[in-house]
């Protein structure tokens, strides 16, 4: 464990970045470039959960801590990708209350949750530290729950009130989709949203995470009080690099055959 939590606990603001790809050579790349946190991400991304073993040893050396987006809040998800290593786990679309406590529950053990035994896991050293490990589970597993629809902001003060939901994480696409103004994060509608979600989790002693579009807004939500902020992804870093070296070959070659 890289102590995620508890560095958000002490306060620190942590960044970190999308895995979207699947492959265990960008999650070794991005985790020894200096993010405090990757996000595997089984909901959108192009892997599979077979491929997350690969991709969470890759990262076993690295100075960023794993967590990972999963499809679904159903226990077995969840505690499969805990039993591989993950040191938090993100469930999107959460529309509910019921929603979250399910999530929330399927990261820990009885009798607080309802997350399966099983002793002989990569997390627990293969049976050999499963005893610490289940002890420090609430101190170690980081609970996120994102809150990227409406049901979910109109419920954010009870579920930011859950025991063991430890970051309300914003997703800005689909919240203003789901406000029916996409892609408008300065309009007043998303504005109020991203206010009382703030206000939810500060009011409740929680912490708050978003994912932003571009790295100049870093000092914006920073002033804002959320402390774990991600930007861009594996996916994007190679499309960039590719395209931009692709329009610079391609200018020096109309240089010399206009044509």
């Amino acid at each position: 464990m890289k102590g995620l939590k508890k560095r958000l606990n002490a306060g620190e603001t942590l960044t970190g970045c999308w895995l979207n790809l699947g492959s265990s050579v960008t999650a070794e790349i991005v985790g020894l470039a200096g993010f405090d946190w990757v996000l595997l991400d089984l909901e959108h991304g192009a892997g599979e959960p077979k491929d997350l073993l690969h991709q969470l040893q890759a990262l076993e050396h690295t100075g960023a801590a794993p967590i990972v987006r999963v499809e679904s809040v159903a226990k077995q998800r969840i505690h499969r990708v805990l039993d591989v290593g993950a040191e938090g786990v993100m469930c999107p679309q959460i529309k509910t209350v019921e929603d979250a406590e399910t999530a929330i529950k399927g990261i820990h053990y009885p009798p607080f949750g309802h997350r399966g035994v099983a002793k002989m896991v990569r997390a627990t050293g293969f049976g050999k530290q499963f005893d610490q490990y289940r002890q420090l589970t609430h101190e170690n597993l980081l609970g996120i729950i994102q809150i990227e629809t409406k049901e979910a902001v109109d419920q954010v003060e009870a579920i930011a009130a859950i025991e063991g939901v430890d970051v309300l994480f914003i997703g800005p696409a689909d919240l203003s989709m789901s406000l029916g103004i996409f892609g408008q994060l300065d309009h007043p509608t998303f504005t109020a949203a991203l206010d009382r979600i703030l206000t939810a989790a500060r009011n409740a002693g929680k912490a708050t995470g978003i994912l932003l579009f571009d790295p100049a807004e870093f000092d914006k939500y920073q002033a804002m009080g959320i402390q774990l902020i991600a930007c861009s992804s594996d996916a994007t870093f190679v499309a960039n690099g590719a395209a931009d070296l692709a329009k610079k070959l391609n200018q020096q070659k109309r240089k010399v055959d206009p044509n």
